[in-house]
């Protein structure tokens, strides 16, 4: 990744802006097209490289790359990698990256609230991801009791 140049205008003003207001400093971390896909894919459990590519079939090697790097890099996913031949590297969600859970959550179902309001048909619904569902459902009985 480019180095950035702390001192630039940009960079002050981005700052500024997460000071000033909390969903700046959340679209600093989580923004762009990819990032949100992949952590609603490791919101499931680990998974390996080819797992999270086949499970985002639109996205490029390249992208999806880059985008666990970043991911990575803001400690929102851990990369861990087996000293094995062939190479054995899975990802998961950190801690951080759990506490965002609700976050993708509530994105996911207002998708499908505004997709009936609006009548656009999705081809997924939530339930097409039974592995998010059920740690999502098994989570909401823990925080009941």
């Amino acid at each position: 990744m480019a180095k950035i140049k702390e001192s630039s205008t940009i960079q002050e003003n981005k700052k500024a802006a997460i000071i000033e207001c909390p969903v700046t400093y959340v679209m600093e971390k989580i923004g762009g097209y990819w990032k949100p896909i992949i952590l609603f894919q490791l919101m499931s459990g680990e998974k390996r490289y080819n797992e999270l590519r086949r499970g985002i079939p639109p996205i490029t090697e390249k992208m999806l790359i880059q985008n666990l790097k970043q991911l990575e890099a803001e400690n929102l996913i851990i990369r861990e990698a087996r000293p094995v031949v062939p190479p054995h590297v899975t990802y998961r969600l950190s801690e951080s990256g759990i506490s965002l859970q609700k976050v993708l959550r509530a994105m996911a179902d207002w998708v499908v609230e505004e997709s009936v309001k609006n009548g656009i048909p999705l081809s997924k619904n939530l339930g097409d991801f039974p592995a998010v569902m059920d740690k999502w459902e098994a989570r909401i009985r823990m925080e009941r009791m």
